[in-house]
């Protein structure tokens, strides 16, 4: 019996989708996240931020806060589609990440848990290509909107 090749850019997680592929109203939910020390500790050193309200505890109660605020763009990277399916699904349509743009909109603070998505809001056909714009929310565990924005992709259409 002659054993066929395994091909490892054959192995995909899930069916491979076009621009043409994708409907309206379609989410793609992220893992949630709770926002740890760690996180914060993490962000702060990617990012450089050095802005006490970060970073110190005891600063952000004198300014009465529960504790550290979170930074706009470590709320903003809780949408980064590479965090789900999106990828995946998109390994061989996808040719750019080409824009973003965020609305934070309540404050989140070390302990809160994170529940994000995208949803397909627009399709902009082209002749080869597509911009699929996709809606980003960001939600607390109390059901409060913390952010929200859109992001767009260039994708391949299907062949033919």
């Amino acid at each position: 019996m002659t054993e066929k090749a395994f091909d490892p850019l054959a192995f995909n997680m899930t069916e491979q989708r076009y621009f043409d592929d994708f409907k309206i109203g379609e989410v793609f939910r992220l893992p949630s996240r709770t926002m740890t020390d760690a996180l914060f500790a993490a962000f702060q050193l990617a990012s450089g931020d050095n802005h006490p309200i970060h970073y110190d505890v005891e600063y952000c109660r004198a300014l009465g806060m529960p504790h550290m605020l979170a930074h706009g763009f470590q709320v903003a990277i809780q949408t980064a589609a590479g965090a789900g399916l999106f990828p995946h699904v998109t390994e061989k349509s996808l040719k750019a990440f080409i824009e973003q743009s965020s609305r934070f909109l309540n404050p989140v603070y070390v302990g809160d848990t994170l529940y994000s998505a995208i949803e397909v809001a627009e399709l902009i056909p082209g002749r080869t290509t597509g911009v699929l714009v996709m809606k980003s929310t960001v939600y607390n565990q109390k059901g409060v909107l913390v952010m929200d924005g859109m992001q767009k992709y260039l994708l391949r259409r299907r062949e033919g």
